[in-house]
């Protein structure tokens, strides 16, 4: 996967050489916080997530580095927490008032305090609560996540496909 990612930040430079960076912040291995920077088109996962909701008129669009960032902190499927988005709350534009809970996380009662935190908690939770304890791949994450359904996972592979067509790493 990594090699895949790396391929497509050396193919983005190569596309669009001239983009401005933009600064954020991260937090290292030894957990201080560096401020980096990353172009959209440094990483075309980032670019892919935002023509994607873009094209549904997603109120998620202007988080997708945070998507991608997430992920990335978090050794995620980027295109995850975004598809579980679109099977829940059809990306963001059916929640409840001011909860910022794209995911249907705790049947849609929990409130996040901006679209950010949402995407951050949701990223770590889904690593510590699900991958961490055994749901490895979207069929297990399914079993928990939203039972008794049966065509959830289905439904966040098709969305994850739509993104972009990548073979789900954990589901080989």
């Amino acid at each position: 996967m990594k090699k895949v990612i790396l391929l497509a930040i050396i193919l983005s430079k190569l596309i669009f050489p001239d983009k401005v960076s933009a600064d954020f912040n991260v937090v290292s291995v030894s957990g201080q916080i560096k401020k980096q920077s990353l172009s959209e088109f440094d990483d075309y996962r980032v670019a892919r997530v935002r023509e994607f909701l873009n094209k549904l008129n997603s109120p998620l669009e202007n988080y997708a580095q945070d998507f991608v960032l997430s992920a990335d902190k978090y050794n995620l499927d980027w295109r995850l927490v975004v598809s579980i988005s679109g099977v829940e709350s059809t990306f963001g534009k059916n929640i409840p008032k001011g909860s910022y809970n794209a995911y249907g996380w705790a049947n849609g009662a929990y409130k996040f305090k901006s679209w950010e935190n949402s995407i951050e908690v949701v990223s770590r939770l889904l690593r510590e609560k699900y991958y961490d304890r055994g749901a490895v791949n979207i069929n297990k994450i399914s079993r928990r996540y939203a039972p008794p359904s049966s065509t959830w996972a289905r439904k966040v592979k098709y969305f994850m496909e739509k993104i972009e067509p990548l073979p789900l790493e954990f589901d080989l």
